[in-house]
């Protein structure tokens, strides 16, 4: 006799980047190491762009000097850039590469990453900066000309604009993290342009760094402020760092759900290497989940 055919639900899988973990296991330390790896990656790069691009030290920043709009510019640009330098490393393509506190709680709150997750990820968002930020002071030790140009820009340290009332500063980064989780989250939801996702950084920040980055110095990243601000000691009104771009990205999920953008679904917390339905990819092969998810449904 054969024993009779099983029936019901299928086995809950495990989709954490989709909003739905399986509930035995509860943390992912996988994507929170990534996560943290793709963040130091954004650090180093960015810190690195900063400090060349204005350091009296270099021929760059000297020959930028009398041009302090195309300056900030540049440094919004070559920061933006190194978020897509971080997404397209094997660990950032397994994390999902949102490298910054507020692009993670957007997805939380959008109901694409749990709890838990978004602890773990902001923990590991907080050490890979700190992490970037005291690798690049202990190099100073080892190459003192290094050094001297890193404390120069303070390890690309953002300081709110001390000649107005630190409402402006909040304000400003309130409203730049808004208008950036609208564009991720816009673009992650479109079919065809979710592929620029990763790419969009760079752009956005060339454009918003010359309007207002004078008054914050257009952070919109916990993470991104809190590590050079460890090494070089600048905690100058360091709270609306926290406050407003967690308002912001706040703000920005209530938009979408309004509708007053039209229908934007996010279907996963993925800045780049989406069709993953949530699931955790291989860190070497990381497209390979996908692939083999989209032959499963023809």
């Amino acid at each position: 006799m054969t024993a009779p055919r099983q029936t019901g639900s299928p086995p809950q899988e495990d989709r954490p980047l989709a909003g739905a973990p399986h509930p035995d296991h509860p943390l992912h330390w996988k994507l929170y190491a990534c996560e943290m790896v793709a963040t130091t990656v954004l650090m180093l790069c960015g810190i690195v762009s900063v400090t060349v691009l204005t350091t009296p030290y270099t021929p760059i920043g000297r020959a930028l000097a009398p041009h302090p709009l195309a300056q900030t510019a540049l440094c919004g640009l070559f920061f933006g850039l190194s978020g897509t330098v971080a997404a397209f490393t094997p660990f950032g393509r397994v994390s999902g590469a949102h490298v910054s506190p507020s692009v993670s709680l957007a997805f939380s709150l959008a109901g694409r990453l749990g709890m838990i997750d978004l602890c773990g990820y902001i923990t590991a968002q907080m050490v890979g900066a700190c992490l970037a930020t005291v690798l690049l002071a202990g190099l100073g030790h080892v190459l003192p000309a290094w050094g001297q140009m890193a404390q120069a820009s303070a390890y690309a340290a953002t300081i709110p604009f001390p000649h107005v009332s630190v409402l402006w500063p909040l304000a400003t980064e309130l409203v730049l993290t808004v208008l950036l989780v609208l564009m991720i989250c816009a673009l992650a939801a479109h079919p065809t342009l979710k592929w620029l996702t990763p790419w969009a950084g760079g752009l956005f920040f060339l454009a918003c760094n010359p309007i207002s980055a004078w008054l914050s110095g257009n952070s919109s990243n916990l993470a991104r402020s809190f590590g050079p601000a460890l090494v070089a000691g600048q905690w100058q009104s360091f709270w609306i760092y926290a406050l407003g771009p967690f308002m912001g990205a706040a703000l920005a999920i209530a938009i979408i759900r309004s509708r007053l953008l039209g229908r934007i679904e996010v279907e996963e917390a993925r800045v780049v290497n989406f069709g993953h339905h949530g699931r955790i990819p291989s860190l070497f092969h990381p497209g390979r989940h996908a692939k083999a998810r989209e032959q499963d449904t023809l």
